[in-house]
């Protein structure tokens, strides 16, 4: 198995970047796209435990828009193969101050193209 492959990880690296931006943006038809429309697709929110695409779209659809923007740090994207990576990355937010996000992402490639089926997104105390 190749690990990192640089075209692989390139394709990664630009769809993580789209979902950074439609999330700064709230673009929630972009972010519903990037989410595998599944069952059993996971995402663990800061309050919420979502599964399936049912619970992740509604869960979208509803946030509030406001205090959105963010600050990234540490991102690490790794391919395994062709078809499979994790994205992980720190941030920060004037909305949340003294307080750490940690952010998780499994991608995986689908004919349709990369999407995320488990992500993780917790807080702790910034030190």
């Amino acid at each position: 198995m190749i690990i990192d492959d640089p075209a692989v990880k390139a394709e990664v690296e630009a769809a993580f970047r789209a979902y950074e931006t439609a999330l700064t943006t709230n673009d929630v038809p972009t972010l519903e796209a990037l989410f595998r429309d599944d069952p059993l697709t996971v995402r663990y929110g800061i309050g919420e435990n979502l599964y399936g695409m049912d619970a992740i779209r509604a869960f979208r659809r509803a946030r509030s828009p406001v205090g959105l923007e963010r600050t990234l740090a540490q991102t690490q994207i790794t391919t395994y193969g062709r078809d499979f990576a994790t994205a992980m990355t720190l941030f920060t937010r004037a909305s949340a101050p003294g307080k750490l996000g940690r952010q998780s992402q499994t991608w995986a490639r689908f004919p349709e193209g990369w999407r995320v089926v488990a992500a993780h997104v917790s807080l702790i105390d910034a030190a």
